[in-house]
């Protein structure tokens, strides 16, 4: 019996370790730093922080999938396999600089994947200038980065926000919306992005009524929230902004009390439903984001041998951090596409010199970042101009005028709704600059603010708004009737043109009047005083 109990502890202590180390097992990617022929990815989170961001982890994953997938395809530069080095920027460009220059002076970078925000962008790409190397973000997309004089290292993966600004001026014409109020963050990112929306707005007969100022120093509006919406004649409200900036400024709609079913909002970013009370989830019904897919999401090629590779490798090495197919961040996959890119541009440029003397990656010799240069750089940049590929993002080819792909500017709508007896975002519509925004799927209806399956017309409304209205006694537009109710008691009561309409009005529009009469001796110029 005591053998028999013995033994059923030791059973039951091996099952608890066995739970323990699959719940934390850790990542274990290979070293791949010690290649002298490396690329650069840089990611946003802070170095070693206790909760990084799905953003983060995915894109990274992807990063080094391709790296390690264009080993097992046996692609080496001058018999080399490629390797890579990773830094963590924080989302600040002096940080971003700090670690690109690091690994340039250690390592022999070849190429940077990222950085992940516009605002670090300018000086990467300032920096990739200098040395000769390209610069290929996954995640920036101010449009002020699509101009090729002014940063001619540049590429993005990522659809730029000219094409989402089109999508969302698009989106106002689907639904017969005219004006609205834009709400953004105040760095490149948020104020190019409002900049570009309102010239397209202009451009097509649309009005932005006004804009709002969120500082990402300080955390706060610039402007009480509140009372500017309120006061506005629109009741559409676009925001652009980050997911952590954009859960903030929600929250605050929230506690104000401008959200649904009063006002419609409309995100550059979706953000966690559940980080909200359950006693909100109404007020959250009916918001939309509009963000960049990948090309399959509206039925355009994209190269699944690469993407079901990549996955395998991440359920290798990270199997922990891997969500499933489905809910890999879209992001990643611009990540992965960048490095794919990369990779396959060095070997394009290194078979086109296999005559040379010199290496096909050589540098000018200095151990100083600033103060290399990559031999080849007109060539390799010209590489990757003429470079057609099919990635798993969709479409990849760029020309020497802009910064941004040719094609493969894709967009979905998501709609937060209930679904699953849980508040989600479930997507409803999808777009590409060929064929505008359709339909994502039959089932998939919109449900607005209120769960009406009516668009909003995006005016105001005065259901339920109390308004003190004044009148003037003057027959027979306003007069005074003494009324004798059932217990005998006068009282005195407004008829005549003006109380009948005010009275059709209330029952159209539900208004709470609260009429009040002006004494006789009252000039219009002192009615403002009352």
């Amino acid at each position: 019996m005591i053998i028999l109990l013995c033994n059923f502890r030791t059973l039951f202590l091996l099952f608890i370790f066995g739970q323990l180390s699959q719940q934390y097992v850790k990542a274990t990617w290979p070293s791949l730093n010690s290649s002298t022929i490396q690329l650069l990815g840089l990611f946003s989170d802070e170095v070693n922080a206790s909760q990084p961001s799905e953003f983060t982890i995915h894109s990274r994953a992807m990063f080094k999938a391709a790296v390690i997938l264009s080993q097992q395809y046996n692609i080496t530069i001058e018999g080399q396999f490629i390797g890579w080095n990773v830094g963590q920027t924080g989302g600040r460009a002096i940080d971003a600089m700090s670690s690109t220059c690091q690994a340039a002076s250690t390592s022999n970078i070849v190429g940077i994947v990222g950085p992940a925000y516009s605002r670090e962008s300018p000086i990467i790409a300032g920096f990739g200038e200098r040395v000769g190397i390209p610069v290929i973000s996954y995640a920036a997309t101010d449009p002020d980065l699509s101009d090729r004089n002014a940063y001619p290292a540049f590429y993005r993966t990522v659809p730029s926000d000219n094409a989402a600004a089109t999508a969302i001026v698009k989106l106002f014409i689907r639904f017969n919306w005219s004006s609205c109020i834009i709400i953004y963050q105040n760095d490149a990112y948020g104020s190019n992005g409002a900049k570009i929306l309102t010239e397209l707005f202009i451009k097509n007969n649309l009005i932005v009524a006004d804009t709002l100022v969120f500082d990402i120093a300080t955390l706060r509006m610039q402007d009480n929230l509140k009372n500017f919406l309120i006061s506005s004649s629109t009741r559409i409200v676009v925001l652009w902004a980050g997911s952590v900036y954009t859960t903030l400024i929600i929250q605050n709609a929230l506690d104000s009390d401008v959200l649904g079913p009063h006002f419609t909002w409309i995100l550059s970013s979706s953000l966690p439903l559940n980080s909200f009370h359950e006693t909100y989830h109404q007020k959250l019904i009916g918001m939309l984001t509009v963000e960049p897919i990948p090309g399959n999401i509206v039925d355009a090629p994209i190269n699944t041998t690469l993407l079901n590779a990549a996955y395998t490798i991440w359920k290798q090495y990270e199997p922990e951090t891997f969500p499933n197919s489905g809910k890999v961040n879209y992001f990643a996959l611009f990540a992965f596409d960048a490095t794919w890119l990369l990779i396959q541009s060095l070997k394009e440029l290194c078979s086109k010199t296999t005559n040379s003397s010199s290496s096909c990656i050589s540098f000018s010799n200095s151990s100083f970042c600033f103060d290399r240069h990559f031999l080849n750089s007109e060539l390799f940049f010209n590489t990757i101009n003429n470079m057609i590929l099919l990635g798993v993002s969709g479409p990849i080819q760029f020309n020497i005028n802009v910064t941004d792909r040719i094609d493969g500017s894709f967009y979905y709508a998501q709609n937060s709704r209930n679904s699953s007896n849980r508040l989600n975002f479930v997507p409803v519509l999808k777009y590409s600059n060929h064929d505008g925004w359709q339909e994502y799927s039959e089932g998939n209806v919109i449900i607005w603010s209120g769960n009406s399956l009516i668009p909003p017309t995006g005016g105001a409304k005065l259901e339920g708004v109390k308004l003190r209205i004044g009148v003037i006694q003057s027959v027979p537009f306003t007069m005074i009737s003494t009324v004798t109710n059932e217990f005998g008691q006068k009282t005195t009561k407004l008829i005549g043109y003006i109380p009948d309409l005010i009275d059709l009005l209330q029952n159209k529009m539900k208004f709470i009047p609260n009429i009040e009469l002006i004494p006789s001796n009252r000039t219009y110029a002192s009615l403002g005083q009352l």
